[in-house]
Protein backbone atom coordinates (compact mmCIF):
# COMPACT_ATOMS: atom_id res chain seq x y z
CA UNK A 1 0.00 0.00 0.00
CA UNK A 2 1.00 3.58 -0.93
CA UNK A 3 2.83 5.53 2.01
CA UNK A 4 0.40 8.49 2.17
CA UNK A 5 3.24 10.67 4.48
CA UNK A 6 5.67 10.10 1.63
CA UNK A 7 3.02 11.52 -0.70
CA UNK A 8 2.15 14.84 1.54
CA UNK A 9 5.89 15.61 0.47
CA UNK A 10 4.15 17.59 -2.36
CA UNK A 11 2.36 19.84 -0.32
CA UNK A 12 6.16 21.03 1.30
CA UNK A 13 8.12 21.21 -1.82
CA UNK A 14 9.37 24.73 -1.39
CA UNK A 15 10.12 24.44 2.29
CA UNK A 16 11.70 20.96 1.37
CA UNK A 17 13.82 23.15 -1.44
CA UNK A 18 14.94 25.93 0.92
CA UNK A 19 15.90 22.65 3.67
CA UNK A 20 17.96 20.86 0.81
CA UNK A 21 20.01 24.21 -0.41
CA UNK A 22 21.35 24.96 3.12
CA UNK A 23 22.28 21.63 3.55
CA UNK A 24 24.18 21.83 0.24
CA UNK A 25 25.53 24.96 0.96
CA UNK A 26 27.12 23.62 4.39
CA UNK A 27 28.59 20.81 2.72
CA UNK A 28 29.98 22.39 0.31
CA UNK A 29 28.02 20.27 -2.56
CA UNK A 30 26.90 23.46 -4.58
CA UNK A 31 27.58 25.23 -7.45
CA UNK A 32 24.79 27.81 -7.32
CA UNK A 33 22.42 29.13 -10.09
CA UNK A 34 22.63 25.46 -12.03
CA UNK A 35 22.71 23.04 -9.49
CA UNK A 36 19.15 25.48 -7.67
CA UNK A 37 17.68 24.96 -11.57
CA UNK A 38 18.87 21.04 -11.04
CA UNK A 39 17.03 20.85 -7.70
CA UNK A 40 13.57 22.42 -8.40
CA UNK A 41 13.14 19.97 -11.83
CA UNK A 42 14.28 16.88 -9.79
CA UNK A 43 12.44 17.43 -6.56
CA UNK A 44 9.53 18.43 -8.80
CA UNK A 45 9.85 15.28 -10.33
CA UNK A 46 10.82 12.78 -8.23
CA UNK A 47 7.76 14.06 -5.13
CA UNK A 48 5.49 13.61 -8.41
CA UNK A 49 6.43 10.10 -9.11
CA UNK A 50 6.18 9.86 -4.94
CA UNK A 51 2.50 10.72 -5.38
CA UNK A 52 1.39 8.89 -8.45
CA UNK A 53 3.67 6.06 -8.35
CA UNK A 54 1.80 2.66 -6.39
CA UNK A 55 4.10 0.82 -3.45
CA UNK A 56 7.21 3.09 -5.09
CA UNK A 57 7.02 0.42 -7.87
CA UNK A 58 11.31 2.34 -9.18
CA UNK A 59 10.35 0.44 -12.71
CA UNK A 60 7.23 2.68 -13.41
CA UNK A 61 7.38 5.49 -16.18
CA UNK A 62 7.18 8.05 -13.71
CA UNK A 63 10.51 6.63 -11.82
CA UNK A 64 12.43 6.35 -15.17
CA UNK A 65 11.83 9.99 -15.89
CA UNK A 66 13.74 10.61 -12.43
CA UNK A 67 16.20 8.05 -12.86
CA UNK A 68 17.06 9.55 -16.32
CA UNK A 69 16.99 13.18 -14.65
CA UNK A 70 19.43 12.04 -11.96
CA UNK A 71 21.91 10.54 -14.63
CA UNK A 72 22.34 13.47 -16.47
CA UNK A 73 22.40 15.96 -13.27
CA UNK A 74 24.80 13.58 -12.02
CA UNK A 75 27.15 13.23 -15.32
CA UNK A 76 27.03 17.10 -15.63
CA UNK A 77 28.06 17.72 -12.12
CA UNK A 78 30.59 15.43 -13.18
CA UNK A 79 31.97 17.90 -15.80
CA UNK A 80 31.33 20.74 -13.54
CA UNK A 81 34.49 19.26 -11.46
CA UNK A 82 32.03 17.31 -8.49
CA UNK A 83 34.06 14.32 -6.81
CA UNK A 84 31.73 10.95 -6.81
CA UNK A 85 31.66 11.52 -3.04
CA UNK A 86 29.88 14.68 -3.54
CA UNK A 87 27.65 13.18 -6.41
CA UNK A 88 26.43 11.22 -3.44
CA UNK A 89 26.26 14.07 -1.15
CA UNK A 90 23.86 15.46 -3.08
CA UNK A 91 21.10 12.57 -2.85
CA UNK A 92 22.11 12.20 0.86
CA UNK A 93 20.99 15.94 1.62
CA UNK A 94 17.83 15.39 -0.33
CA UNK A 95 17.01 12.60 2.02
CA UNK A 96 17.76 14.85 4.97
CA UNK A 97 16.14 17.45 4.50
CA UNK A 98 13.37 14.95 3.46
CA UNK A 99 13.33 13.40 6.68
CA UNK A 100 13.49 16.76 8.52
CA UNK A 101 9.78 17.44 6.90
CA UNK A 102 8.72 14.14 7.78
CA UNK A 103 9.33 14.14 11.46
CA UNK A 104 7.02 16.88 11.72
CA UNK A 105 4.35 15.58 9.81
CA UNK A 106 4.09 12.30 11.17
CA UNK A 107 3.74 11.96 14.82
CA UNK A 108 3.41 7.99 14.35
CA UNK A 109 6.77 6.31 15.35
CA UNK A 110 5.53 3.20 12.93
CA UNK A 111 4.77 5.08 10.14
CA UNK A 112 7.24 7.47 10.25
CA UNK A 113 9.92 4.75 10.12
CA UNK A 114 8.36 3.31 7.39
CA UNK A 115 8.37 6.48 5.91
CA UNK A 116 11.91 6.81 5.85
CA UNK A 117 12.35 3.27 4.96
CA UNK A 118 10.63 3.74 1.53
CA UNK A 119 12.48 7.16 1.11
CA UNK A 120 16.10 5.19 1.88
CA UNK A 121 15.18 2.35 -0.76
CA UNK A 122 14.21 5.46 -3.41
CA UNK A 123 17.55 7.93 -2.55
CA UNK A 124 19.85 4.85 -2.10
CA UNK A 125 19.13 3.27 -5.64
CA UNK A 126 19.38 6.78 -7.21
CA UNK A 127 22.93 7.24 -5.73
CA UNK A 128 24.27 3.81 -7.08
CA UNK A 129 23.15 4.98 -10.36
CA UNK A 130 25.04 8.59 -9.95
CA UNK A 131 28.21 6.45 -9.22
CA UNK A 132 27.59 4.17 -12.21
CA UNK A 133 26.81 7.57 -14.18
CA UNK A 134 29.85 8.57 -13.36
CA UNK A 135 31.86 5.84 -13.86
CA UNK A 136 30.49 5.80 -17.18
CA UNK A 137 31.61 9.31 -18.30
CA UNK A 138 34.77 9.19 -16.76
CA UNK A 139 35.96 5.93 -18.96
CA UNK A 140 34.48 7.84 -21.84
CA UNK A 141 36.79 10.79 -21.11
CA UNK A 142 39.91 8.36 -20.29
CA UNK A 143 38.71 6.14 -23.94
CA UNK A 144 38.76 9.80 -26.23
CA UNK A 145 41.78 10.72 -24.41
CA UNK A 146 43.60 7.76 -25.27
CA UNK A 147 42.37 7.63 -28.50
CA UNK A 148 43.58 11.61 -29.16
CA UNK A 149 47.19 11.12 -27.21
CA UNK A 150 47.64 7.99 -29.80
CA UNK A 151 46.69 9.86 -32.75
CA UNK A 152 49.41 12.94 -31.80
CA UNK A 153 51.86 10.47 -30.51
CA UNK A 154 52.13 8.84 -33.85
CA UNK A 155 52.98 11.99 -36.21
CA UNK A 156 53.67 10.85 -39.68
CA UNK A 157 56.32 13.80 -40.88
CA UNK A 158 57.54 14.59 -44.34
CA UNK A 159 61.10 14.97 -43.69
CA UNK A 160 62.32 15.46 -47.70
CA UNK A 161 60.43 15.06 -50.45
CA UNK A 162 59.60 11.35 -51.28
CA UNK A 163 60.47 10.20 -47.68
CA UNK A 164 58.43 10.22 -44.46
CA UNK A 165 59.89 9.39 -40.78
CA UNK A 166 57.55 8.24 -38.23
CA UNK A 167 59.23 8.61 -34.95
CA UNK A 168 57.29 5.77 -32.00
CA UNK A 169 57.40 6.65 -28.69
CA UNK A 170 56.53 4.38 -25.79
CA UNK A 171 55.09 0.64 -26.43
CA UNK A 172 54.09 -0.46 -29.36
CA UNK A 173 50.81 -2.45 -28.79
CA UNK A 174 48.18 -3.95 -31.44
CA UNK A 175 45.54 -0.96 -31.13
CA UNK A 176 48.52 1.50 -31.65
CA UNK A 177 50.21 -0.32 -34.60
CA UNK A 178 46.70 0.06 -36.21
CA UNK A 179 46.73 3.29 -35.99
CA UNK A 180 50.94 3.80 -37.00
CA UNK A 181 50.43 1.70 -40.05
CA UNK A 182 47.07 3.68 -40.71
CA UNK A 183 48.78 6.99 -40.79
CA UNK A 184 51.89 6.26 -42.20
CA UNK A 185 49.97 4.29 -45.78
CA UNK A 186 48.19 7.11 -45.58
CA UNK A 187 50.87 9.77 -45.91
CA UNK A 188 52.35 7.55 -48.03
CA UNK A 189 49.53 7.67 -50.47
CA UNK A 190 48.84 11.96 -49.95
CA UNK A 191 52.73 12.86 -50.36
CA UNK A 192 53.49 9.88 -53.07
CA UNK A 193 56.51 9.37 -51.07
CA UNK A 194 58.45 5.72 -51.61
CA UNK A 195 60.82 5.70 -48.67
CA UNK A 196 59.25 5.31 -44.67
CA UNK A 197 61.44 5.78 -41.83
CA UNK A 198 60.32 4.02 -38.17
CA UNK A 199 61.70 5.70 -35.70
CA UNK A 200 61.56 3.71 -32.71
CA UNK A 201 64.29 5.16 -30.35
CA UNK A 202 61.72 6.20 -28.11
CA UNK A 203 60.45 2.42 -27.58
CA UNK A 204 61.42 1.27 -24.09
CA UNK A 205 61.88 -2.29 -24.80
CA UNK A 206 61.68 -4.66 -28.20
CA UNK A 207 59.78 -7.96 -27.41
CA UNK A 208 58.81 -10.40 -29.64
CA UNK A 209 55.59 -9.04 -29.76
CA UNK A 210 56.53 -5.80 -30.88
CA UNK A 211 58.84 -7.01 -33.42
CA UNK A 212 55.63 -8.77 -35.26
CA UNK A 213 54.19 -5.39 -34.92
CA UNK A 214 56.86 -3.84 -36.53
CA UNK A 215 57.79 -6.71 -39.48
CA UNK A 216 53.85 -6.08 -40.32
CA UNK A 217 54.20 -2.42 -40.58
CA UNK A 218 56.75 -2.69 -43.10
CA UNK A 219 55.18 -5.25 -44.82
CA UNK A 220 51.77 -2.97 -45.36
CA UNK A 221 54.27 -0.36 -46.54
CA UNK A 222 55.63 -2.32 -49.35
CA UNK A 223 52.59 -3.44 -50.06
CA UNK A 224 52.01 0.24 -51.45
CA UNK A 225 55.11 0.42 -53.45
CA UNK A 226 57.37 2.21 -50.77
CA UNK A 227 60.33 0.97 -48.69
CA UNK A 228 60.90 1.12 -45.49
CA UNK A 229 63.51 1.48 -42.90
CA UNK A 230 63.84 0.80 -39.19
CA UNK A 231 65.95 3.48 -37.06
CA UNK A 232 66.82 3.47 -34.04
CA UNK A 233 68.29 0.09 -33.46
CA UNK A 234 70.28 1.04 -29.93
CA UNK A 235 72.78 -2.02 -28.98
CA UNK A 236 70.37 -3.16 -25.64
CA UNK A 237 67.71 -3.68 -29.06
CA UNK A 238 70.07 -5.85 -31.02
CA UNK A 239 70.78 -8.04 -28.70
CA UNK A 240 67.27 -8.61 -27.35
CA UNK A 241 66.53 -9.10 -30.96
CA UNK A 242 69.49 -11.85 -31.65
CA UNK A 243 68.28 -13.63 -28.28
CA UNK A 244 64.94 -13.76 -29.70
CA UNK A 245 65.19 -15.08 -32.86
CA UNK A 246 63.64 -12.81 -35.07
CA UNK A 247 64.24 -12.54 -38.17
CA UNK A 248 64.42 -9.09 -39.59
CA UNK A 249 66.46 -10.33 -42.67
CA UNK A 250 65.15 -8.10 -45.81
CA UNK A 251 64.68 -4.48 -43.35
CA UNK A 252 66.95 -2.32 -43.52
CA UNK A 253 67.91 -0.61 -40.05
CA UNK A 254 69.80 1.71 -38.86
CA UNK A 255 71.19 3.01 -35.52
CA UNK A 256 70.11 6.39 -36.00
CA UNK A 257 67.73 8.40 -37.82
CA UNK A 258 70.20 10.45 -39.37
CA UNK A 259 72.09 7.42 -40.59
CA UNK A 260 68.32 6.20 -41.78
CA UNK A 261 67.88 9.45 -43.79
CA UNK A 262 71.53 9.29 -45.31
CA UNK A 263 70.41 5.72 -46.92
CA UNK A 264 66.96 7.43 -47.76
CA UNK A 265 69.37 10.05 -49.68
CA UNK A 266 71.20 7.19 -51.45
CA UNK A 267 68.01 4.89 -52.79
CA UNK A 268 67.02 8.08 -54.18
CA UNK A 269 70.32 9.04 -55.87
CA UNK A 270 70.77 11.93 -53.59
CA UNK A 271 73.45 14.27 -52.68
CA UNK A 272 73.80 16.37 -49.91
CA UNK A 273 76.35 18.72 -49.46
CA UNK A 274 77.64 21.82 -47.46
CA UNK A 275 77.56 25.10 -49.32
CA UNK A 276 80.78 27.12 -50.15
Amino acid sequence: MQNNVLSSLKEHENKLLTIWSQLLLENGSTDGLTEEEESKEFTSLLLDALSISNNYNQESEQFEKVHDLIIGISSSRAKRGFSPRENAQYLISFKEAASQILSELETDSAKLYDANLQLGAVIDNMTIMTFEAYMKGREDVISRQIDEISEISTPVIRVWDGVVALPIIGTLDSSRTQVVMENLLQQIVDTGSSIAILDISGVPAVDSLVAQHLIKTVSATRLMGAECIISGIRPEIAQTVVHLGIDLTGIITKASLASALQTAFDMLQLTVVKRK
